[in-house]
């Protein structure tokens, strides 16, 4: 069945609300929110009222969100034709630079890129993607699910950057790790070494990664091409988005997947990566009211505040330092997976302030 076939209607839950459920003007984080609704084709803006203020149409279904640059033009991958063999790996590939009318400025493919890319200041393109990984290397893989891998073999993460021509510039190969030290978790299939879903860019150059099926966030040092630090918690239960604050903090969202908890539940956790001490923590009470077992991310506001996107239920909301919420949204906007499911997820999502240099008077609030 293809993407766009309808199935005959069946009884199923609806989400019963959406648009923005809650707003505390008066707390709220004034801005433009941004995101692109996974499996469909469009980024969108949103104002504080939930109101879409721009659009842009993409090429093919986005392969896990745009960001906006500096100069108002938006920074986004969209899935190619070919790709990884799995289904639900082949998205990505394409990573396109469009002005604010939706003009291709720039584009490269790589149809292997997944999850995370970023145009640098610079110009050049940071980026994950899926190579296949020596037979030798995968021998090595521990855990997982018995009896899950492909009989094709393994693929392996690495880490690209590459310049505005496409020129390999810089690459981290999750294949030379030291495998043994690791184990995937329980519930992964043995498809993929080590699943990294984020290649967040430090200021010295090195990259801030998170590995999934290993509950693994590391800091891969760019000069030497190993770890200058790392940290493996399986209670962050395949963590997404991992970034480092201007404290030197890092903060990430702990999915809460396949963990030990009779009740699983997700939280955002901000910590020292010297000492391990949690600095700040959201999560809801009961802790399953919050929980997103897969994708999912936060940005640390300007004003203090945390916006947060609850992939799993397209829900983004924003709460304070208290963890009082005071902006909530939910996605409207369905679109149908690879597993033939009508779905409203979110990857992440952005705020940005009407005087920024992205918004620059574009928009008004």
């Amino acid at each position: 069945m293809r993407r766009d076939e309808r199935r005959p209607e069946v009884p199923q839950m609806r989400i019963l609300q959406t648009g923005v459920t809650h707003s505390d003007p008066a707390r709220a984080t004034p801005g433009f929110t941004l995101f692109s609704p996974l499996w469909g084709s469009e980024t969108l803006i949103l104002d504080m009222r939930g109101e879409v203020v721009h659009r842009w149409d993409l090429p093919s279904p986005v392969g896990g969100y745009g960001r906006l640059m500096p100069n108002g033009n938006l920074f986004v991958s969209v899935s190619t034709e070919t790709g990884p063999r799995f289904a639900g790996g082949a998205q990505g590939g394409r990573l396109l630079e469009l002005d604010w009318d939706g003009n291709i400025v720039s584009e490269f493919v790589d149809d292997f890129q997944h999850h995370d890319c970023w145009r640098l200041p610079n110009g050049h393109m940071l980026y994950a993607s899926w190579e296949d990984m020596p037979e030798e290397r995968a021998a090595l893989v521990r855990g997982g699910i018995p009896g899950s891998d492909d009989p094709e073999g393994m693929y392996s993460d690495v880490v690209r950057e590459v310049d505005a021509e496409g020129r390999l510039v810089f690459e981290w190969r999750a294949c030379d790790m030291e495998i043994e030290k690791y184990e995937l978790n329980p519930f992964s299939p043995r498809r993929v070494w080590a699943w990294c879903n984020t290649t967040f860019p430090l200021a010295n150059g090195d990259v801030l990664i998170s590995l999934r099926q290993i509950s693994t966030c590391a800091i891969v040092d760019r000069r030497t091409g190993g770890f200058r630090w790392e940290r493996t918690d399986p209670s962050w239960g395949g963590q997404h988005d991992p970034q480092m604050l201007e404290n030197g903090n890092i903060i990430l969202f702990a999915n809460g997947w396949a963990t030990r908890e009779a009740h699983p539940f997700s939280r955002v956790v901000e910590f020292d990566p010297e000492t391990g001490e949690e600095a700040w923590v959201y999560r809801d009470s009961p802790g399953r009211n919050f929980y997103s077992h897969h994708i999912s991310g936060q940005e640390r506001l300007a004003s203090g505040n945390t916006l947060i996107c609850e992939g799993l239920w397209g829900r983004l909301f924003e709460v304070t330092p208290a963890g009082e919420l005071v902006w909530e949204y939910i996605s409207p906007f369905e679109n149908r997976t690879y597993s033939d499911e009508d779905v409203n997820w979110i990857f992440r999502a952005f705020r940005y302030a009407e005087d920024s240099p992205e918004i620059a008077g574009r928009l008004a609030l």
